[in-house]
């Protein structure tokens, strides 16, 4: 038996995930996290384009932020991408955290994309 690290621990969740998510044919919201930024895109069905994305580390965003890593940076880019999707008129996608809980940050993200509009 072999153990698996943290990091592959959690590839291994966004793989089944992505799985589900393919069979779907629809828009994902796919998030990634470091220690310092959270970053969120907006992929196509197919996952072959990028429709929008928004990240702590815009310009836009970043401004007015004493820190990019905490959870009311998560929440401003969950509003951002929201604002995005809007923009291309989606309004429902599948969210993907990859492989990440559902907890803190990744959860602040999603509520305030759900606030703004989002539906998944």
């Amino acid at each position: 038996m072999t153990v698996l690290d943290k990091k592959q621990t959690r590839l291994r969740r966004a793989r089944k995930t992505r799985g589900r998510i393919a069979e779907q044919k629809k828009a994902r919201l796919c998030i990634h996290k470091t220690a310092k930024h959270m970053y969120a895109y907006l992929i196509d069905g197919d996952g072959s384009t990028t429709l929008g994305a928004a990240a702590t580390t815009q310009k836009g965003l970043r401004e007015g932020l004493s820190y990019t890593g905490n959870i009311g940076a998560a929440e401003k880019v969950g509003e951002a991408i929201a604002q995005v999707a809007k923009a291309k008129g989606i309004s429902e996608v599948a969210f993907d955290r990859s492989g990440f809980k559902y907890h803190g940050r990744v959860k602040a993200l999603a509520e305030a994309a759900r606030k703004g509009g989002l539906k998944f």
